[in-house]
């Protein structure tokens, strides 16, 4: 194995060791900064001549697939990664900057599966979540920014009622983040002309219960996925929102309108994930949902003045709480 593969090899292991979600590398003209992202913090992990970067660059470009030559425009690839038992899913970025490239790797464990009564850190949020799946149809959506653990929630949430009873659930994403069992999954390839819009239309023909769509991009998404949740499907799906009041603008600003939300919104989640103090150190995170259902969002969607922070679901709450109870630190606390 040549040197360059062997460096390789030993900086993924680190940051599995690590439990690090991302490898984020800055290059400057003479040297390049490798970070780690750990439990949603980006610290440094070492620093190396941009000369070896390079090679390092141009290995992982050619094993995912991506072409080596072209350093002028952005490139996505995968790796599969196996450590000893343990599979890994490498999803890796590329974007020029100053005439060099910088990559991004995230890493995702495909056999890592943790209990869904894990992921949230007051039990009761979860048995709302629970609750909502249960419709018949309609949508629900998940919000927050990249990372937050959006996917990873929704995945467990499928799981989760796929092990109480039997459904035709079909899931359109961008990528694949993991395969999941008794789940029909479909990859988004817009070069091959499988978009979202064309996936929902496909998916619908296959006599679906429940539909997940990766994420809501696009006014003409939108509306697929609102249309998809009155004809009689559950819809899952993700949006780009900083909280739930927040989502329902960005909806308006894709063109829905407040009788299609009325219609078909059973409740929007919006995720912060907290690191959660144990023994002092922070060994894992736990999401904190600001919930949107029933009266709340009726009266939200009527143009009525919503307070959260009154019924106990506002972000700002439910940190107070978390740091009332010991869960996390003052500096967590305040640092949001």
């Amino acid at each position: 194995m040549n040197p360059t593969a062997v460096f390789a090899e030993k900086l993924l292991l680190s940051a599995i060791s690590h439990q690090a979600s991302d490898i984020h590398f800055y290059p400057f003209p003479n040297k390049t900064n490798i970070y780690f992202r750990i439990h949603g913090k980006r610290t440094i992990y070492k620093t190396m001549l941009t000369s070896q970067y390079e090679l390092l660059l141009t290995y992982y470009k050619f094993t995912a697939g991506m072409d080596i030559g072209e350093v002028r425009k952005p490139q996505d690839g995968a790796i599969s990664h196996q450590v000893d038992t343990e599979k890994f899913a490498l999803r890796l970025s590329t974007l020029p900057v100053n005439q060099l490239e910088s990559l991004a790797i995230r890493i995702l464990p495909q056999e890592e599966t943790i209990p869904i009564n894990q992921l949230f850190l007051f039990p009761n949020q979860l048995s709302i979540l629970k609750k909502w799946i249960t419709n018949p149809s309609g949508l629900i959506l998940l919000t927050g920014p990249t990372g937050s653990g959006k996917t990873t929630t929704l995945y467990a949430l499928l799981q989760s009622l796929l092990e109480e009873s039997s459904y035709q659930t079909i899931t359109l994403e961008d990528p694949i983040e993991k395969k999941l069992n008794d789940i029909l999954q479909v990859q988004i390839n817009e070069k091959a002309g499988i978009t979202y819009q064309s996936g929902l239309k496909a998916a619908l023909r296959h006599d679906p219960d429940i539909i997940m769509v990766g994420e809501i991009r696009d006014q003409h998404t939108a509306k697929f996925a609102f249309d998809a949740s009155l004809t009689g499907h559950l819809v899952l799906s993700t949006l780009h929102a900083k909280n739930t009041i927040g989502t329902i603008h960005r909806l308006f600003e894709l063109g829905l309108s407040n009788s299609d939300l009325a219609q078909s919104l059973i409740g929007i989640a919006s995720i912060q994930l907290l690191p959660i103090n144990i023994n002092q150190s922070v060994q894992r995170r736990a999401a904190i949902l600001e919930l949107l259902d029933g009266p709340l969002l009726e009266n939200t969607l009527k143009g009525l003045r919503t307070s959260l922070e009154d019924h106990r679901h506002s972000f700002n709450y439910l940190r107070k709480k978390a740091y009332a109870y010991g869960f996390i630190s003052e500096d967590t606390y305040y640092s949001f």
